[in-house]
């Protein structure tokens, strides 16, 4: 599947921001071998686009308060996947530049 993406050796903001959304989920998850890392790939960017309003919102409350409520229990679901299936790249934080 073609994304229109350069490859570059150390991913951006930007460039990363690009490959988590909806319409590229299949595209970046056939890039991962294993089917077990590629459910919990799926799931990531799925608690990742689900969280990313929240955050990127002035006053979620008002905006989006059902993803708000919901806010916490992604975050511990996401931080847990980071920690079992991709902990060679998690070290028990999350980078500034992961939104």
């Amino acid at each position: 599947k073609k994304l229109n993406l350069k490859p570059i050796m150390r991913m951006n903001g930007n460039f990363a921001r690009k490959l988590m959304t909806k319409e590229t989920v299949e595209a970046v998850c056939e890039l991962v071998q294993c089917e077990e890392r590629q459910g919990a790939l799926k799931e990531l960017m799925d608690l990742y686009l689900k969280m990313k309003p929240v955050w990127r919102s002035s006053c979620p409350a008002k905006e989006c308060p059902e993803l708000l409520c919901q806010y916490s229990y992604h975050s511990q679901r996401f931080a847990e996947l980071l920690s079992t299936k991709f902990k060679y790249r998690y070290e028990g934080k999350i980078t500034n530049y992961f939104h």
